[in-house]
């Protein structure tokens, strides 16, 4: 499916999305509120920036992973790009920009707000999802545990306690007044709660709180609840690290066509997804689709220590044990949000899929009609020739099949034994090579056929058809439009020895085909034109010599100081050179000068 069908279908729900080049490497990641308006702005208006103008232009295809908050979004998009570190993210936004809280390692720890290059040797809690979440972190943990914020400068220079004191902000370790070790208990307490091991913290103050009002205190208890409610704040901004290790699958079903989402959560941080369409599955039940698809999936990898599932499945038991895993198919609210985002995803991710299918049959089915063939066209074939200024021509042969390219079936040709630059000879030879081995090997020939070219290339394909008694094979020429604009090229038909023009208008479904597979063929045969080129410019002339091994060569070469002065030199000059005989230096001057 092309990207702009994909652009028509996607969803307005915020999440990441992967922009990904012709190799399908992921090349940008970026997060949007809207997914629809972001992504379609890549490819719906002029950039001035320079690097957002290479990224587009290499931008092929995307993908995109719905999140229920823009603020998990921004969380997931930190995580993809240290996984994937894209090309383009590197510069314009990179991963250790989001902010941490941090424990420094002197005799009173100080703990503060963090950006940047981490330090070694400070204790790191994070990333949160901006800065102003961590300094509304700072300021409660400040009135809970007390424990320093200043710097180390202010920190030295005290000789009697700040204001921070007086207003019960800090224990005032810079001039005793807490012992040194109740201070290292108080930054162990706040470490741990940060990590994610806050059961007990919370524990802590909660007896506080109800001793409190049992005391009748009770404007101390409403500092404690205050405390309390303030920890559980921070605990839910917090990207928790006591969740673990787990995978969360969903499945969603449409028309018959089932797709199965993989969200991986690692230390409670979503790093990555996955999406499976299974085969064979219509008529069975989701919950049957599930059951089959766990094992099939984690028997003979390292299945996570948890797996939340969208069904309730009555082998949970007998799957878990198999899996060593524990299945999870109720789960709590610290879990759910995770299994919300991967029906999502999954929901959208099936769009697309169901989409693309209809697309790619409607094009065959329009192509069918245009070309006027009995069958639909399920396996085609391309051409395209390339060279520079007839050196080193290669020719492509590329291979789509219902619709979609079968990279394994390309094949390339190098042209050999013809008039450089001759583009009908080499479409001749080309065709001749892949018809007649198809042939022999009694292999299944093509539908359609088309020539990247005009009639001139036409006829040359029609002539090799004719010669090797293939007439079942619908041939079409693919001509470039005025001023070799995309959309406007004209597809040429020879039957009946006459000449059939037909002109398409740009966004006609069969024409989109038509320039799909004529574009990967001609990309296919630039790279491979590209190699040939840069092997041949590094390879000496002195190389092909029968005779001329790497001994001689650099005899030669270090001889005459250069491949252009043995060029000059005559057989007797050459004859001076140790192990060069009268009959191989009569043989290099003839190779060299021809």
């Amino acid at each position: 499916m092309s990207v702009k069908d994909k652009l028509r279908n996607l969803s307005h729900y915020s999440g990441v999305y992967k922009m990904l080049d012709k190799s399908s490497q992921v090349i940008y990641i970026g997060k949007a509120k809207n997914l629809k308006k972001r992504v379609s702005s890549y490819f719906s208006k002029q950039h001035i920036d320079g690097k957002t103008r290479a990224l587009v232009a290499n931008i092929k295809d995307f993908e995109v992973i719905v999140t229920d908050t823009e603020t998990q979004a921004l969380l997931l998009e930190n995580e993809l790009i240290k996984q994937y570190t894209p090309r383009y993210n590197i510069l314009l936004k990179d991963a250790k920009s989001y902010p941490y809280i941090y424990i420094t390692n002197d005799k009173h720890p100080r703990v503060g707000f963090y950006r940047g290059r981490k330090n070694e040797d400070y204790r790191f809690f994070g990333p949160y999802p901006s800065a102003h979440v961590v300094r509304d972190s700072l300021a409660l943990l400040k009135k809970i545990f007390k424990v320093r914020q200043c710097t180390n400068s202010v920190y030295r220079s005290r000789s009697r306690p700040c204001l921070e004191y007086q207003i019960s902000l800090c224990s005032a370790p810079c001039v005793g007044k807490i012992k040194d070790e109740n201070y290292a208990q108080d930054v162990a307490m706040m470490a741990l709660f940060l990590s994610g091991n806050d059961k007990e913290t919370l524990d802590q103050v909660s007896e506080k709180m109800q001793q409190a009002s049992k005391d009748l205190d009770f404007e101390l208890a409403v500092h404690y609840r205050d405390q309390l409610i303030g920890l559980r704040t921070i605990q839910e901004q917090h990207a928790s690290q006591s969740m673990g290790d787990m995978d969360v699958v969903s499945v969603v079903e449409q028309d018959g066509t089932y797709a199965i989402e993989v969200l991986f959560v690692r230390s409670g941080k979503q790093i990555g997804q996955e999406c499976v369409f299974p085969k064979h599955a219509k008529g069975k039940s989701i919950k049957v689709v599930l059951s089959a698809f766990l094992p099939l999936y984690y028997l003979g990898k390292d299945t996570p220590k948890q797996l939340l599932i969208s069904e309730k499945l009555e082998e949970k038991k007998l799957i878990a044990s198999a899996l060593s895993t524990q299945i999870i198919d109720t789960p709590q609210k610290d879990k759910r949000h995770f299994l919300k985002i991967a029906t999502l995803t999954a929901k959208e991710n099936l769009k697309q899929y169901l989409i693309s299918k209809f697309t790619k049959r409607s094009q065959l089915l329009q192509l069918q009609k245009t070309l006027n063939l009995k069958k639909l066209p399920n396996y085609m074939e391309c051409f395209d020739i390339s060279h520079t200024m007839g050196e080193a021509t290669t020719a492509s042969c590329v291979v789509f099949e219902k619709g979609l390219p079968k990279v394994s079936k390309y094949r390339q040709f190098n042209i050999k034994d013809i008039i450089p630059g001759d583009d009908y000879a080499a479409m001749n030879q080309a065709v001749f090579r892949r018809y007649s081995r198809l042939l022999k090997g009694n292999k299944p020939l093509p539908d359609v056929v088309f020539i990247d070219g005009g009639l001139g290339q036409l006829n040359q394909a029609i002539m090799v058809m004719n010669s090797i008694g293939i007439e079942s094979i619908q041939l079409v020429g693919v001509a470039k439009g005025k001023g070799r604009k995309a959309g406007l090229e004209t597809l040429i038909i020879v039957k009946d020895g006459k000449t059939q023009k037909i002109n398409l208008p740009p966004h006609d479904q069969a024409l989109m085909l038509v320039n799909r597979i004529r574009d990967e063929s001609h990309r296919f045969a630039i790279k491979n034109h590209r190699k040939k080129r840069a092997k041949k410019r590094q390879t000496s002339p002195l190389e092909n010599i029968k005779g001329v091994g790497k001994l001689r060569r650099t005899a030669l070469l270090n001889y005459f100081g250069g491949l252009q002065e043995i060029q000059k030199a005559s057989s007797d000059e050459i004859i001076k050179v140790d192990g060069i005989s009268k009959a191989l230096a009569d043989k290099i001057v003839e190779k060299l000068r021809r």
